[in-house]
């Protein structure tokens, strides 16, 4: 694969907090019969917001808007399988923090068939303005890793 490409911060730049896997449907393919472009997208999203909304914070007044995303596709995931994604969370400023998520199919452990990454800030969604972590969602994001729904 050729063209820009986004790395992943080592491991001493980022902290595993959540994992789960995620069923590919069959309606996940394209014509091309692999996973659309767009549903690894998706598989990050379903991870990221299973993590702020079950273990950080629920939805309210303030919390998470992604300001930027990538995805590096490494690996065709194609039908059946299920998908283990992996979020990571890095730097934690005033108002915001990096996540990171790998994907691998759970029959193939520590292939990467995608990486990617957000950054995410913490907003007052009436004011639309970035607000400071919430110490309770600070002390959250930095907490021990949690495993998911399988």
């Amino acid at each position: 694969m050729s063209g820009l490409r986004f790395e992943l911060p080592g491991p001493q730049s980022r902290r595993l907090v959540y994992e789960m896997v995620i069923p590919v449907r069959w309606g996940d393919m394209d014509a091309m019969g692999h996973v659309n472009n767009t549903v690894y997208f998706r598989y990050m999203e379903i991870v990221r917001l299973e993590w702020i909304f079950t273990r950080v914070a629920p939805p309210g007044p303030q919390g998470p808007v992604i300001v930027n995303a990538f995805c590096n596709f490494l690996r065709q995931i194609e039908y059946p399988g299920d998908v283990l994604a992996r979020h990571y969370v890095g730097e934690v400023g005033r108002s915001s923090f990096d996540t990171w998520i790998t994907l691998e199919r759970t029959d193939q452990p520590g292939v990467r068939y995608a990486e990617g990454g957000a950054r995410i800030v913490w907003v007052d969604h009436a004011a639309q303005k970035s607000v400071p972590l919430p110490a309770a969602v600070r002390a959250l994001i930095e907490a021990p890793p949690a495993t998911g729904p399988s």
